[in-house]
């Protein structure tokens, strides 16, 4: 064993590290772009539609930098104190319990906020001491003020296809991180991707990309939004088990997009006509 691997293995987030490359295809400066933000310990948002590959980028980079990746996924009810910690009672007596962000600004790892904007205002507040230049965050139950840690990174993701005039990022907010902004790929990288994710034929992941492109149109249409990336490697992974593409596509492309009966006609004519 290596001394770093020993050092990795020692660290108090070990179970935090990645120990296998995740897949990920870079589709432009991306990792180049991550890694400059990270030298700097600048906060990263990264914008971009469902399934586009955000979070698995984050994984990726978090393998190649071999840091601890601690994912918090948000929505309405976390509280500020789900992130930061709280007292707790036990058989020992009252003892403190570090939330998430807490744990990854003491001791030294990226903290992943998946759909950050999910999260209540007050809640998207308490990262602000952290996201500036003060590296800081503040325990008030606890009477204790953390200083960041020198490999604390703060990343965060959204979907701006999901904003609400009711509910957004406050410039206060937006103006702490940089930000990158993710799309699907092209018919022809994503091809590649789902196949290489599925183990499938190359022809086969060709057409389930032609399905994408052509689902993806018809967001605004009544459709929030088309088939993700992950939807077609769903549908190539039942391929690969044995179901035909047509069924495959009508399993983990057409039914969970929409119940809608005429944006369901049409999704399966989108279907009918990419199959070849």
């Amino acid at each position: 064993m290596s001394r770093a691997t020993a050092c990795l293995q020692s660290h108090p987030l070990a179970d935090w590290l990645i120990q296998e490359e995740p897949r990920y295809q870079p589709v432009g400066n991306e990792v180049q772009a991550f890694e400059a933000a990270h030298a700097q310990r600048l906060p990263i948002l990264l914008k971009g539609p469902t399934g586009c590959g955000k979070t698995r980028f984050v994984e990726y980079m978090e393998w190649r930098l071999g840091k601890p990746l601690i994912t918090v996924a948000c929505h309405d009810d976390l509280t500020a104190h789900d992130l930061t910690g709280r007292w707790l009672l036990d058989a020992e007596g009252t003892r403190w319990s570090d939330g998430p962000l807490a744990l990854a600004a003491r001791y030294g790892a990226i903290c992943y906020l998946d759909e950050v904007f999910e999260a209540r205002a007050d809640t998207i507040v308490a990262l602000h001491p952290l996201a500036d230049a003060r590296r800081i965050l503040p325990l008030e139950k606890r009477g204790e003020v953390v200083r960041a840690h020198p490999d604390f990174h703060l990343v965060a993701s959204f979907n701006p296809g999901y904003q609400m005039t009711e509910k957004t990022l406050k410039p206060s907010t937006r103006q702490r991180f940089t930000a990158l902004a993710f799309d699907y790929p092209d018919p022809a990288a994503e091809s590649r991707i789902i196949a290489r994710e599925a183990g499938i034929e190359e022809s086969i992941a060709t057409q389930l990309a032609a399905i994408g492109s052509r689902t993806r149109r018809l967001a605004g249409q009544g459709l929030e939004e088309g088939a993700s990336t992950r939807m077609l490697i769903h549908a190539a992974t039942l391929v690969k088990a044995g179901l035909p593409v047509r069924s495959a596509c009508m399993q983990a492309i057409v039914d969970p997009l929409s119940e809608d009966a005429v944006l369901l006609a049409a999704l399966r004519e989108v279907v009918n006509v990419s199959l070849y």
